[in-house]
């Protein structure tokens, strides 16, 4: 005789079951005549009214569809002893059904008890006397793991022939589910697996996350490293609050603006790109300051004078001291001309020399060399002299290695008088040449 058998808990991930058990055939309360009884009159009564094969007695097999539906089919062997009240000779029992069940696991949302449904139809043969059958039944399965289960299920037969009665048919057992795929081993059958190829975590769908940081790795900037999800997965390992992968200089603390590297001596360039990390300069040499060989402030690139100490005012060379002013036009007054000429007293050579001496301590100052006469004679003929004699002291200079471009000369005349024209001695001191420095 058949029996159905469960297809609970079957799904897409395991669609196939297999139930094995125990089945028991009971002709009593099925409301016909004597000696049978009323419909579910002592349904429970097995010491009187049913018939069990004590042995493997049922076995079927079922395949899941979709939205809680399955087929299966049974096949189940029995012997007839008990027929309601009477006793008879031991007749043959063979079953073959087919059975569509519904399963309600999903509606009560249990995990581990499925009522289900099932109506269907088979053949049933008694003693070699065989005839249709509708069945329709109600079963339980109840679920001890993932893919076994003991069921309990009542099946009621009703025959399309009077040659044989209409009967219940019980079953006890088991029932395995298989059929899931699972390529990657994760636990998570395929059907539900985001990555079906990759082991990963039931919280992920099935997919990996490799790190552990929570995050998975298709979500995960740097699915090797663990980081926080505020930087996408990704470490911050110098904690200046870039992660890692968007920092330059990861085991470094350092600046957005630098991409996560650090700026020592905070001259504006990044240590990396940083000739000199630790002293401050300017980008045009590579951060590090510039040379300044004389150790006056003026860096020899703009240095006029990079091997003399000067000041910033003078673009790094010497200024001349009030005193060496005076010494200059100490000198410069002692010059000494031929009368009503403008050729020099060969006696004053060594004048000019210390006034050389000194031009060439200053080589980045210029000079104007200033001629005067005294108030004898004509005017126009003392400024003429006057121009003269300061050209030849200038001539002087350039011929002994005075740069000319650093040397001016002028005639004033008479103009301009430090002492009286009056006396001798006076007009000595108006008869002049004076060196003044040119700004």
């Amino acid at each position: 005789m058949l029996s159905f058998s469960n297809i609970n808990a079957q799904d897409e991930n395991n669609p196939w079951a297999i139930s094995l058990g125990v089945n028991a055939v009971d002709f009593y309360p099925t409301g016909e005549p004597a000696p049978l009884g009323e419909f579910f009159d002592e349904y429970f009564n097995a010491r009187d009214h049913w018939n069990i094969l004590p042995s493997l007695s049922s076995v079927s097999a079922s395949r899941y569809f979709s939205n809680g539906f399955s087929f299966g089919v049974t096949g189940s062997i029995n012997k007839i002893s008990q027929f309601g009240d009477e006793e008879v000779n031991d007749l043959s029992y063979y079953g073959l059904d087919g059975t569509v069940k519904y399963s309600f696991q999903e509606l009560i949302n249990s995990k581990v008890i499925e009522p289900y449904l099932g109506v269907g139809g088979g053949y049933t043969w008694v003693d070699k006397i065989g005839a249709g059958t509708l069945n329709g039944a109600l079963g339980f399965n109840f679920w001890m793991s993932e893919n076994i289960a003991i069921t309990i299920q009542s099946t009621y037969k009703h025959s399309f022939e009077d040659y044989l009665s209409s009967h219940f048919q019980h079953f006890a057992g088991l029932t395995f589910k298989f059929g899931g795929k699972d390529t990657d081993g994760d636990g998570i059958y395929d059907a539900n697996d985001a990555c079906p190829e990759v082991p990963g975590l039931a919280e992920f769908n099935g997919c990996p996350d490799t790190d552990g940081d929570g995050i998975e790795d298709s979500l995960d900037a740097c699915p090797l490293e663990a980081g926080p999800a505020e930087f996408d997965g990704c470490p911050d390992t110098d904690g200046d609050g870039i992660p890692d992968n968007l920092d330059a200089c990861p085991t470094v603390a350092g600046l957005p603006q630098f991409d996560g590297c650090p700026d020592t001596d905070g001259d504006g360039i990044p240590n990396p790109d940083d000739k000199c990390p630790d002293v401050a300069g300017p980008v045009a040499n590579g951060g590090c300051p510039w040379p300044d060989k004389d150790g006056d402030g003026v860096p020899d690139k703009d240095d006029l004078c990079p091997d003399v100490y000067g000041t910033v005012a003078n673009q790094g060379c010497p200024e001349l001291t009030e005193e060496v002013k005076k010494a200059l036009n100490a000198y410069a007054k002692t010059i000494l001309f031929d009368t009503g000429k403008a050729s020099i007293k060969s006696e004053s050579a060594e004048v000019l020399q210390n006034i050389i001496g000194i031009v060439n301590e200053y080589p980045n100052a210029k000079f104007n060399i200033q001629g005067y006469t005294d108030s004898v004679g004509s005017d126009a003929l003392n400024l003429k002299l006057s121009k003269e004699r300061a050209s030849s002291v200038m001539n002087y200079l350039i011929t002994n290695g005075v740069a000319s471009s650093r040397l001016k000369s002028e005639g004033f005349g008479e103009a301009n008088p430090i002492d009286t024209n009056k006396t001798r001695a006076g007009r000595a001191n108006n008869r002049r040449v004076e060196i003044n420095l040119q700004k």
